[in-house]
């Protein structure tokens, strides 16, 4: 399976904002964001181009896919299968997005960043509906169960993942119990519920042309 390796912390800088790929590091001064937030490049501490339209519009979608760690192949079929939805095309992507069993395992609270969510299911640590589910990009349906395997509860990277969330979840479209190791969930989230700064709106705007 084709997928990034080079260094994440460049993909922060170069698309102007934190995108959280390092889970907890991007919260701390050790993050390279806090320290070089000008553009990757030996340009980029001078270059202050304008962007023109068409720019912007690919920036955000390269934002987009970064911030989910999905390559252009796959969001290109994301995106026409929001396309086919009833509603808005670009509500319909961030959806689809948000519905990966990765983004929820990282929702959650299994995992301090996609990144490692995706590790963690490829490893089979997970199950759905009593189900294992080893393919990160599974699409969650309303009233899916996911919960740690047994063997797998004892891990300490999940344990220290759990451990930042303090109290109930105050994720309304997800309900965690620390106890069991599982979550619900419940249904595919409003745009207004995800807290993700992006403009999806430019992507459309981007493959209609």
């Amino acid at each position: 399976m084709a997928k990034y390796t080079g260094a994440v912390c460049k993909l922060c800088r170069r698309e102007g904002t934190k995108l959280f790929l390092k889970g907890d590091r991007c919260s701390t001064t050790k993050c390279s964001f806090e320290t070089k937030s000008y553009a990757p490049g030996q340009h980029g501490q001078t270059s202050h181009r304008r962007l023109s339209n068409y720019g912007l519009q690919l920036r955000e979608k390269q934002k987009i896919k970064r911030m989910y760690g999905i390559l252009e192949k796959q969001f290109r079929r994301y995106f026409r299968k929001a396309v086919g939805e009833k509603g808005v095309t670009g509500t319909e992507l961030m959806q689809i997005l948000e519905s990966r069993l990765d983004s929820v395992v990282y929702r959650i609270g299994f995992a301090s960043s996609r990144a490692m969510a995706r590790q963690l299911v490829r490893h089979r640590h997970f199950l759905v509906n009593g189900k294992i589910v080893d393919i990160p990009s599974y699409q969650c349906k309303a009233g899916d169960v996911i919960q740690v395997r047994e063997p797998s509860k004892k891990l300490a990277i999940i344990h220290e993942s759990m451990k930042r969330i303090h109290g109930d979840h105050d994720l309304p479209w997800l309900i965690l119990d620390k106890a069991k190791m599982q979550g619900v969930f419940i249904q595919v989230p409003e745009r207004d519920q995800m807290g993700v700064d992006v403009n999806e709106q430019l992507v459309v705007e981007l493959y209609s042309k």
